[in-house]
């Protein structure tokens, strides 16, 4: 027999071996991530041998149009590289697959929670306290008038008018300098 058969004949033994390895691996430990993600078991069972179908579909699938060869192959070395090769693009596959997967029904189950999600995510700290009454003599600050210039205060309405400017105050701007 040629050494081409022989490489095909290693290449699905072994593509197909891990097809069914990875996909029963993930079958029997994904199960349980997906009855937490739809919270329901039968329909968790259900999705999960769908999703197996859809793995063994796509990567036999591609298994087999990734066979082929079009080039002689002379040489025992030759086969190994080429096989390696191809074995090494399956494995690609197969994570990819399996990644896309956990991201897609992770981003689900994140979705599901926020709708399902009523109480706030924390419970309240303490309350405020009572406001206590203002003691004797207390009076509230007075907010300046819109209508006083800036950098003045208006006059209380109950204060006494303003005394005469100290001493050393200007009465007006100083002159100069020659």
């Amino acid at each position: 027999m040629d050494i081409k058969v022989w490489m095909y004949l290693v290449y699905l033994a072994v593509s197909i071996g891990l097809t069914v390895w990875v996909a029963r691996t993930l079958a029997r430990n994904g199960l349980v991530f997906l009855e937490e993600v739809f919270s329901d078991e039968r329909l968790a069972r259900a999705v999960n041998n769908l999703l197996v179908v859809g793995f063994y579909l796509l990567n036999l699938g591609y298994v087999t149009v990734a066979m082929r060869h079009s080039e002689p192959i002379e040489s025992t070395s030759e086969a190994m590289e080429e096989l390696s090769w191809k074995i090494g693009l399956v494995l690609l596959v197969l994570g990819a697959l399996h990644f896309f997967n956990v991201f897609t029904l992770n981003r689900y189950r994140k979705s599901r929670l926020r709708q399902l999600a009523t109480a706030p995510p924390l419970p309240p700290a303490g309350f405020l306290p009572m406001q206590q009454p203002h003691p004797a003599g207390f009076r509230p600050m007075q907010q300046p008038h819109p209508a006083a210039a800036p950098g003045q205060r208006p006059a209380h309405p109950a204060a006494p008018p303003p005394a005469n400017p100290p001493a050393n105050t200007p009465t007006h701007p100083p002159a100069p300098p020659r």
